[in-house]
């Protein structure tokens, strides 16, 4: 019973393998279904690469660029006098115009310098005339001295005849050549007299006195005061934003040429780059940029390339670098890059000098592939 039993049990297992694996007409070989997987997969391949190849040569016409920072016109506010503090116009951050008052010096000294300088050219002009007038008379005293000389040599050459004809006396043909003598030693000192007058008077002494150098000098003086008193008044040099105002307060005392505080300019933004100088193969001045500024996530403005420096940044640098030990390393120099932000770009957020941006310029130039860039090489243009 238990061998019948355990034959049973061996039919089943024969039976149920025989149901999971059929054999074939062929003779006895199981079948296996198609693995379609691998040939997509060989396929796929090709065209991935392709389609990356193509994606490749053809992009690269975007330059990106992450060095760079928002620029605007600045100045430190200064004049080139010494003066107190009498007055501050404006207050911190304030937007002004150009011309708009932003502080006043005492201007005492100033005008005292001016009064001293107008009564100096006063003086000088009433000099001048002086001397035209002695010059004037001194050229009579010369005339009346030409004729005295040719009085006394006639007098002279009679005394001579009457004394050849001893009609008269010795003595008195002395004292006619002495007087000639003297009348010409008076009219040499005459006209050495008008000719130190005439220098004093820059060789025209009958011209307008205003053209004398010693008027034009004192003039001069005059219109310094004048220049001085009138820079005790600090201007905007153009219009912007005052900042730093604080530092400045009534009663100080400020150095010449020590800037008060800052202005930064309202008028005029740009951003400078410097990349490197294998980032610049392909940029040229024209170019259109986008700028996206930090500050502005999703906010992007519109520039367009304005100059490229024809130095790297390190020929201005006060210790240039040397290569000249052998030892020598290549480093990529960068190049200083400027982008000008075009203006009526609508409701934009404010740029302020400083803020970090990144910059995409459209060079308009595909990557391309290696193997055919022979036939295309950059030009020299910049």
């Amino acid at each position: 019973m238990l061998l019948d039993a355990e034959e049973r049990q061996d039919a089943r297992a024969e039976r149920s393998s025989a149901a999971a694996d059929p054999p074939t007409a062929a003779g006895g070989s199981r079948h296996r279904p198609l693995d379609w997987k691998r040939p997509m997969l060989l396929a796929v391949l090709p065209i991935a690469l392709v389609a990356g190849l193509y994606v490749y040569a053809t992009g690269g016409k975007v330059v990106s660029i992450n060095d760079a920072y928002v620029d605007k016109d600045k100045v430190g506010v200064s004049t080139d006098i010494a003066g107190t503090v009498a007055e501050v116009a404006v207050r911190e951050n304030q937007r002004v115009a150009p011309g708009q008052v932003l502080y006043r010096l005492d201007d005492l000294p100033y005008r005292l310098a001016l009064s001293r300088a107008e009564a100096h050219l006063g003086m000088v002009r009433d000099e001048l005339t002086t001397l035209q007038a002695g010059y004037r008379e001194i050229q009579a005293q010369v005339g009346e001295g030409a004729v005295d000389v040719s009085f006394y040599a006639a007098e002279g050459e009679r005394q001579r005849q009457l004394l050849a004809q001893h009609v008269a006396s010795q003595s008195a043909f002395d004292a006619a050549d002495r007087n000639l003598a003297a009348a010409r030693q008076k009219l040499v000192a005459l006209r050495q007299q008008l000719a130190g007058v005439a220098a004093s008077l820059d060789g025209a002494p009958n011209g307008p006195v205003e053209r004398n150098p010693k008027y034009l000098e004192a003039k001069a003086q005059r219109d310094e005061a004048a220049r001085q008193l009138a820079h005790a008044i600090v201007r905007a040099p153009f219009a912007g934003v005052a900042t730093g105002v604080g530092a400045t307060t009534p009663g100080r005392f400020l150095p010449a040429s020590t800037p008060a505080f800052f202005l930064v300019g309202s008028d005029r933004t740009w951003v400078d780059v410097t990349p490197k100088e294998t980032e610049l193969t392909w940029v040229r001045v024209g170019q259109s940029a986008v700028l996206k500024v930090d500050t502005y996530p999703g906010v992007t403005w519109r520039g367009v390339v304005e100059s490229i420096s024809p130095a790297a940044a390190q020929e201005f640098s006060l210790l240039p670098a040397q290569n000249t030990s052998g030892n020598w390393v290549k480093v990529v120099q960068r190049i200083p890059l400027r982008l000008r932000v075009l203006p009526d770009q609508g409701s934009l957020p404010p740029l302020r000098a400083g803020m970090s941006v990144v910059v995409q310029i459209d060079t308009g130039h595909a990557r391309g592939l290696p193997f055919f860039e022979s036939a295309a090489k950059p030009g020299a243009r910049s």
